[in-house]
Order: C-alpha cells, then sequence, then structure tokens
C-alpha cells in the first residue's frame, strides 16, 4: 500500500507528474472550480450529499456517517469498474477533496490498497486555492508584460490570436473569461466561469509562461463581465509597456460587425443589451440607436457607439489608469484582416525594440 500526502504547494510544483488527478467532491463542487485538468469521481454526488449532510444535521453524526460510508463505496466501486480495471500497476493518481477528507481519503485507500501509488492534496481543495491565490501574486512579478492598446475594434484579439499562432506567449483573459468585456460582450448560449474557475485558469496559463520572453495581454478593465482580474495581475499590467493598435473607423466598423455577427442575427438581444445603456446615454440617443437597429442598418449603430461611446471613454481609461500608454509604440496593420494582424505579429516578434 502507497499512500503519499503533499502540502498544496508541492502539488502546484507537481502537477505533470501524476497520471490523473481527480476530484472526490460532488459535481457542483467540481463545475465550480476544480485543479488544472482535474477530471470528477464524486464519492457522493449532488444529491447524496445534501442527502448526508441533512441526516448528519437533523439526526446525528454517527447515522450520517454510516449512511454516506455505504453510499460512498458504492460510488467508488463504480468509479474503479469504470476507470481503474485497465489500468497498470504504475498507475499513479492524485485525490483530493473539500479539505482533504473523508471523500478523498476514502477512495485513495482503495486505490492504494489495490497497489496504486496514490497521493492526497493536504487540505484538499481548499488547501490549493489558498496556495494558488499566494501564488499568482509571487508569479505575477517574475513576468514581463506587453500590453495590446487600441480602441474597440482595433483588432486586439485578433492580434493576440495571431501571436500566439506564431508561438508568443499571450494571455487572452476574455478567452478565458467568456466574455469581450463590454455592454454587448456577453456571449449568448455562454456562461462566464465562477470567480475562483476564473483565477484558476489564469493560475494555469501564468505558471506555463517563460519570466524571460514577454506575455502579450489586451489592456482589460479590472473586470471582464462579472469576473475581477486578480489585482496584482491588473497592477502589472497597468504598469506595463504598452503598444497602441489602430485601424481606421470604417475598418473598425467592418471587424465589429464579423466578430459580432450574433448581435445582427438576433436583433431584439441586440436592444436588450443596447438598453444598458441608456443611464450612460439617455432614453433618446438609446432608442435612436434601437430604432437603426431594427431597420438593419447596423453600420451606423456601430459607428456611433465607437465615436460617442466607447472611443472616449477608453480613452479617458487608458490615459488614468495605464502609466506608460502616452509611450506606447504604434501598431498599424494594413487592414482588418487575419492575414494582416498575422504580417503585423510576425513583424513583432522580430523586433526587439519594441518596447
Amino acid at each position: 500500500m502507497s499512500l503519499t500526502p503533499l502540502s498544496a504547494q508541492e502539488v502546484m510544483a507537481r502537477l505533470a507528474d501524476f497520471d490523473a488527478i481527480i476530484d472526490a467532491r460532488s459535481e457542483d463542487e467540481y463545475q465550480a472550480d476544480h485543479l488544472p485538468g482535474a477530471i470528477n469521481w464524486p464519492t457522493l454526488n449532488n444529491a447524496e450529499r445534501i442527502e448526508i449532510g441533512t441526516l448528519y444535521k437533523q439526526v446525528n453524526p454517527f447515522e450520517a456517517r454510516k449512511r454516506g460510508a455505504a453510499i460512498a463505496a458504492r460510488n467508488i466501486a463504480a468509479h474503479i469498474e469504470r476507470e481503474v480495471i485497465d489500468k497498470p500497476r504504475d498507475w499513479q493518481p492524485l485525490a483530493y477533496c473539500w479539505r482533504g477528507g473523508q471523500r478523498s481519503s476514502s477512495l485513495a485507500l482503495i486505490l492504494s490498497q489495490i497497489g496504486f501509488r496514490v497521493t492526497l492534496v493536504e487540505g484538499g481543495y481548499k488547501a490549493f486555492r489558498a496556495a494558488l491565490v499566494q501564488d499568482i501574486v509571487a508569479r505575477v512579478p517574475r513576468l514581463s508584460f506587453r500590453v495590446i492598446c487600441g480602441p474597440t475594434g482595433s483588432g486586439k484579439t485578433r492580434l493576440l490570436q495571431a501571436l500566439a499562432v506564431q508561438g508568443a506567449q499571450v494571455l487572452d483573459l476574455e478567452a478565458l473569461a467568456n466574455h469581450r468585456s463590454s455592454v454587448l460582450g456577453a456571449m449568448p448560449g455562454l456562461a462566464q466561469p465562477t470567480q475562483k474557475r476564473f483565477e484558476t485558469l489564469v493560475w494555469d496559463k501564468l505558471r506555463r509562461f517563460d519570466p524571460l520572453v514577454p506575455v502579450f495581454v489586451e489592456s482589460e478593465s479590472k473586470k471582464v463581465g462579472n469576473l475581477s482580474v486578480p489585482a496584482a495581475l491588473m497592477d502589472a499590467m497597468r504598469a506595463s509597456p504598452c503598444l497602441n493598435l489602430q485601424l481606421s473607423d470604417a475598418q473598425r466598423v467592418a471587424l465589429l460587425l464579423e466578430d459580432y455577427v450574433y448581435l445582427t442575427q438576433d436583433v431584439a438581444y441586440f436592444c436588450e443589451r443596447l438598453a444598458k445603456l441608456t443611464e450612460l446615454k439617455g432614453h433618446e440617443v438609446v432608442g435612436r440607436w434601437q430604432q437603426l437597429a431594427q431597420e438593419g442598418n447596423f453600420s451606423t449603430v456601430v459607428m456611433e457607439l465607437l465615436t460617442q461611446h466607447y472611443d472616449p471613454a477608453y480613452l479617458q481609461s487608458m490615459q488614468r489608469n495605464f502609466a506608460r500608454f502616452t509611450e506606447a509604440g504604434q501598431l498599424t496593420p494594413t487592414d482588418r484582416s487575419i492575414e494582416a494582424m498575422t504580417a503585423l505579429a510576425a513583424h513583432m516578434l522580430v523586433q526587439p525594440q519594441l518596447p
């Protein structure tokens, strides 16, 4: 039998060493957040966890433990029959639950009795989460960020994607947050992760970056949709060198109509999102935009949104929050196309004089 406890900090440094990372918590707990690469083997599923918790409070802990043990044994047996029968002797899993207690220990004990070398996270997910938050704070200052600035529609996301394809280190916060970081940025049918999940996804990216190589990131505000960017990361971004991406107004309108095509395909949803601007722009202005949208005049709506709402707010925010924005080098792709962004990315990666 081999059962090894490891601290959360040791686990963070050794995630790649395990053949499987097993989250023994319920489905909802797993969905809210989990260790990178973890698979979910609930020792108690959602309904069972509620049942045992209620029994614990309303009857007594002893009765709850008996009932919980019976359910856990069945679930663990099912996991082994489904997932473990074909595993070789040298298969080495990592297991955890909420606080490293009975749920993961029960699973780990049986796996170790079979003969597998099992590692447990001391303190479980709770300890890992606390260590992760601290590690973001420690890790961020060791990285060198290059902030891609530019008004709405200038192609910042397209440029980041082009840089990533060519092997650059890229932190795409909007992709991790499932949001395009504006009042119109919610993606229909695609929910944002929880705050904890978002931070885990950010950490998982940060830990893979080489500190000797620049990391390209977009000039986000403190929040991407409903999610907050970790404060240490936000502070580092705001103090980092900036690059200012510029496209003509006509190209920006065309790019936004391409990237936000779902808004023009669902005019009712577009008008609903526009209504969020009523407090800032007033009923008359927003009502006019909604009327233009209903008439199919999307180009005019987008152009006015840019010139009357997004551009003034963006410039003020950049000048106020990004200390090195005024010294930003200019990036001027020939147009909005993927080909133009690819060419610009290639140029950037061979230009050591860029900030």
